[in-house]
C-alpha cells in the first residue's frame, strides 16, 4: 500500500471518530423535538406528551410561522429562550396611552393603556424579581403594577414622571426624569399594568406622544431620550420568568431525594415549594436526563490545563490529577506546585532551608526589636503622663512635708496592673459617674481599692496634686484612708484602703441576717459619720467639703464601723471662704435645694445631704421612690411633711419601731428635720450635729436599754434654731401623736 493510500485510510478512520467526539450531549429525550425555530427545548420541557416531565413543562411550537415560534403551554406567551439554570425568557406587551397633538386619545396598533400577565397560582413559573424591573417612561406619565403573590396576596406599586423638555431627560440611565423604575415583588405569578397621562401629553407631544408602562429584563433595555417617541412602534419587550420543579410529594432536602434529579446530579431548593437540579462538580450536561450529566474532561480543549509548573494533567471521573513527567520530581514552593529535576530538587531544598533559616532569624530579630521599641515607647509614655499629671510637683510636696504624708506612696502602673490582674472586669467593686473602682492585692498582701477616674482637666493638675496631698494627711478612724496614687496613666489612679463589708445603702434597703441594722447600730453609724464630716469641715488643716454625702458612699469595715468614702467631687476650701461656686454635682435625692438653685456649695450643703442619710436610717426608704400612682417622690419632702403633721410613726422602718426608746428616735428625727431646712442658715453646723448624735450615743450606752421609756407620754421639744441667731422657730412634737399608728 502506497503512502497516498495510507493517508486517505487514516482520514477515513479519523473522520467518524472526530464526529463522535464533537457530537454535543443530548438536551432532550430520545426521539423528542429539541428545538422550535431558534429556541432550544431542553428536558424537562417538551413539545408533546412523553417528551416533558409533566404538563406544566409543555412548550407549544407553531411550525406554520416562519421561523417557528414557541409558546408556554398553548398560551399566547411567546418564549424566546429557555435555560436549565431556571430562566425562561418571554416577550411581554407594553401598556401605552397615546394622544394626538390636540390632546385626543388615540389607539395604537398592538397596544392599550392596560396589559398584564396571568400565570396559574400553582404554576412552575414566577415573574423574576432579580432580573426584571418595572418602568414608567414619558414626560406626562403615571404607571402602576398590581400583582398577586402566592396566589392571594395582592399588592400595588408604581411611579410617575413629569418633565417639560426632552433635554432634561438623561441619556443611558433611567433617572426619574422621563423614566422612573421600581423593583417588583418576589414570587409574583399574576400582574396587571396600567398607564395614564395627566395632561394628555399636550405640552410634550412634539417629543413624547405616549405614556408607557412595562416590566422588562434589566439587561435588555438601554434607555435613551429617543425612546420617548420610538417606543410607540414597539409592542413587546423581553422579560424573564423563573421556573422550578413543584410537587407537594417531591421535595428537596437532607432526607428526601428529588425525583427529577438523575445520576451525577443534586437538587437545589428554590423556595419552600420548588427545586431545580444541577450536575455535580466535575460533570456537565442535562441533570434531568438519566445519563445527562457526563464527566467534564478538564484536561482537553476547550478547557485550559489546570496543572501548573510543567505538570501533566490526567482526567479522572468527575475530577483530574496533576503529575510530573518521568525523570522529574514534584515540589511545592510558596504553595505553588511544579516539577524539577533531581539535582534542581536538592538545590531548591538547600536554598529553601537556607531561606527559611534566614527568614526565621530575621523574624526573631524583628520581633525582639519590636518588643524593645514597644517597651521604650511605653516607658516614654508613662514618663510623659507622670510629668503631665504633676508627678514632679507631688514628689516635691512629699519631700518637703513631714508627718503622715511620708506614708503616702506613688505607685507604678506595673504594681497596680499586677495587683488588679490588669484591671480585670471580675475585679470591679463598683462603677459610678466619677469612675470605676477595682479590688487589688499588693505584693505585701495588703488589700486595696484602686479608683480609675473618667477624666482630669489638664488645667487643674496642680489643684489635683494639692488635694491628693491634703487627703493623704486625713487621719480619722471613720474616713477611708488614701494610700497613694499612680500618675503613669493618662488619667491618674487613686489607691485607697479596702473596706470589705459593703455600703450602708445595702444594709438599710436590703435586710442582712449577718448584720441586722438595729436602732442602736443606726445611732452608732450616724454618730460615726457625723464625726467624720465634722472633722473634714472643722478639724482638717484646710476645710474639705465632701459634696456627695450619701448612704452608698458610707462603707462598713470588718467590725462594721462606718467609713466615709469617695472624695471624687470633694473640694478644699480656704479658711476665709464661706462657699464654692461650681457646676452642680451630686446625687438627686441628697442634693441641697439651695445649692441646686444658686450653684453655691457651703458646709451646710453637706449637712443637708447628711440629713437625708438620717432619714434613710429612720424610715428605711430610698431618697427617691415611686408612689402608688407611679410619681417620683423625694424622701426629704415626705419626711418633713410627716413631721409637721405629727405622723412620724407611719413612715418609720419596722426595724426602728422595734426599739422602745421613743425619746431617742424623736431626738434623731428632730435633728434630721433641722438638717433638712430649705434655708442653709437655719441648719446646724456639722460639728453641732456630731455633738448631738454623740450625746444620744453616749446616753444610749449608759442606759444600756434599762430605762423605761413607756413612762414618757408627752415631751415638748423646742426646736429652736440655735445655729442661726437671726432666726428662731419652734416645732412642738407630741410623741404620742408622732408615733400613733394609723387608725
Amino acid at each position: 500500500m502506497g503512502i497516498l493510500e495510507r493517508f486517505w485510510l487514516v482520514i477515513l478512520i479519523a473522520a467518524p471518530l472526530a464526529a463522535i467526539v464533537a457530537e454535543p450531549a443530548p438536551i432532550a429525550k430520545p426521539d423528542c423535538q429539541d428545538k422550535c425555530g431558534d429556541v432550544s427545548i431542553p428536558y424537562p420541557f417538551g413539545t408533546r406528551e412523553g417528551c416533558y416531565y409533566n404538563e406544566d413543562f409543555l412548550i407549544s411550537c407553531n411550525d406554520t410561522s416562519s421561523p417557528p415560534l414557541a409558546f408556554l403551554d398553548n398560551s399566547t406567551i411567546n418564549v424566546i429562550n429557555i435555560t436549565l439554570e431556571g430562566r425562561v425568557q418571554i416577550m411581554n406587551l407594553i401598556a401605552r396611552d397615546c394622544y394626538d397633538k390636540l390632546g385626543n386619545q388615540i389607539t395604537v396598533s398592538g397596544g392599550s393603556n392596560r396589559t398584564g400577565l396571568r400565570l396559574n397560582f400553582n404554576s412552575i413559573y414566577t415573574i423574576s424579581d432579580n432580573e426584571n424591573m418595572f418602568l414608567a417612561v414619558g414626560c406626562d406619565t403615571g404607571a402602576e403594577v398590581t400583582g398577586f403573590v402566592q396566589g392571594d396576596r395582592r399588592y400595588t406599586a408604581g411611579c410617575k414622571t413629569i418633565c417639560d423638555r426632552i433635554d432634561y431627560v438623561a441619556n443611558d440611565t433611567c433617572s426619574s426624569i422621563g423614566c422612573c423604575q421600581i423593583s417588583i415583588a418576589k414570587g409574583m405569578s399574576y400582574m396587571d399594568i396600567t398607564v395614564r397621562s395627566y395632561q394628555s401629553h399636550k405640552k410634550v407631544w412634539t417629543f413624547n406622544p405616549c405614556s408607557y408602562g412595562f416590566v422588562v429584563e434589566q439587561s435588555q433595555l438601554d434607555f435613551s431620550p429617543k425612546l420617548l417617541r420610538e417606543l410607540q412602534n414597539v409592542s413587546k419587550l423581553p422579560m424573564v420568568l423563573d421556573w422550578s420543579i413543584r410537587d407537594e410529594n417531591d421535595k428537596c432536602g437532607k432526607t428526601e431525594k428529588a425525583k427529577a434529579c438523575q445520576g451525577n446530579s443534586t437538587c437545589v431548593p428554590v423556595d419552600d415549594n420548588g427545586y431545580r437540579c444541577k450536575c455535580l462538580d466535575g460533570y456537565e450536561g442535562n441533570p434531568y436526563l438519566p445519563s445527562g450529566c457526563q464527566d467534564r474532561d478538564e484536561c482537553s480543549p476547550p478547557n485550559r490545563n489546570p496543572c501548573k509548573g510543567g505538570m501533566i494533567c490526567t482526567n479522572t471521573e468527575g475530577n483530574y490529577t496533576c503529575s510530573c513527567p518521568k525523570g522529574y520530581h514534584h515540589v511545592v514552593i510558596n504553595d505553588e506546585q511544579g516539577c524539577v529535576t533531581v539535582r534542581r530538587k536538592w538545590n531548591l531544598l538547600l536554598g529553601g532551608c537556607l531561606g527559611f533559616g534566614v527568614a526565621c532569624l530575621f523574624t526573631i530579630g524583628t520581633w525582639q526589636s519590636y518588643k524593645i521599641l514597644k517597651k521604650r515607647r511605653k516607658m516614654k509614655l508613662q514618663r510623659q503622663f507622670f510629668k503631665q499629671n504633676g508627678g514632679l510637683l507631688l514628689q516635691q510636696q512629699l519631700s518637703s512635708t513631714m508627718g503622715n504624708i511620708e506614708k503616702t506612696k506613688i505607685f507604678s502602673i506595673k504594681e497596680l496592673e499586677k495587683a488588679t490582674n490588669y484591671f480585670n472586669g471580675n475585679r470591679i467593686l463598683g462603677q459610678g459617674g466619677q469612675g470605676t473602682v477595682y479590688k487589688g492585692m499588693l505584693v505585701d498582701g495588703r488589700i486595696i481599692a484602686v479608683k480609675k477616674s473618667k477624666g482630669l482637666d489638664k488645667a487643674k493638675v496642680k489643684e489635683f496634686i494639692n488635694e491628693v496631698v491634703i487627703l493623704t494627711q486625713i487621719n480619722h478612724r471613720n474616713i477611708v484612708k488614701l494610700l497613694g496614687c499612680c500618675l503613669e496613666t493618662e488619667v491618674p489612679l487613686l489607691v485607697y484602703e479596702f473596706i470589705p463589708n459593703g455600703t450602708l445603702f445595702q444594709y438599710i434597703h436590703d435586710e442582712n441576717e449577718d448584720f441586722p441594722l438595729t436602732w442602736e447600730r443606726r445611732v452608732t453609724i450616724a454618730a460615726e459619720v457625723a464625726g467624720a464630716l465634722s472633722y473634714l469641715h472643722s478639724s482638717a488643716s484646710i476645710p474639705i467639703y465632701h459634696r456627695d454625702v450619701k448612704s452608698s458612699n458610707i462603707l462598713l469595715d470588718e467590725k462594721y464601723k462606718a467609713k466615709v468614702s469617695d472624695f471624687g467631687t470633694s473640694r478644699l476650701i480656704s479658711i476665709d471662704q464661706t462657699h464654692l461656686t461650681t457646676n452642680v454635682k451630686g446625687t438627686f435625692g441628697y442634693l441641697d435645694p439651695e445649692y441646686f438653685q444658686s450653684s453655691q456649695f457651703t458646709e451646710k450643703s453637706d449637712v443637708y445631704s447628711f440629713g437625708v442619710v438620717l432619714v434613710e436610717l429612720l424610715t428605711g426608704q430610698k431618697p427617691i421612690s415611686l408612689t402608688e400612682v407611679e410619681e417620683a417622690r423625694g424622701l426629704a419632702a415626705h419626711f418633713i411633711l410627716s413631721m409637721e403633721q405629727n405622723n412620724l410613726f407611719n413612715i418609720l422602718d419596722p426595724r426602728v419601731k422595734e426599739s422602745s426608746d421613743l425619746e431617742e428616735i424623736t431626738k434623731v428625727a428632730k435633728l434630721a428635720y433641722q438638717c433638712l431646712s430649705l434655708s442653709g442658715k437655719k441648719r446646724p453646723r456639722m460639728i453641732e450635729v456630731a455633738v448631738e448624735l454623740e450625746q444620744i450615743y453616749l446616753l444610749q450606752n449608759k442606759s444600756n436599754g434599762q430605762q423605761n421609756h413607756e413612762k414618757t407620754s408627752y415631751v415638748k421639744i423646742e426646736a429652736t434654731n440655735q445655729w442661726d441667731g437671726a432666726s428662731t422657730s419652734t416645732l412642738s412634737l407630741d410623741i404620742e401623736s408622732l408615733f400613733s399608728s394609723e387608725s
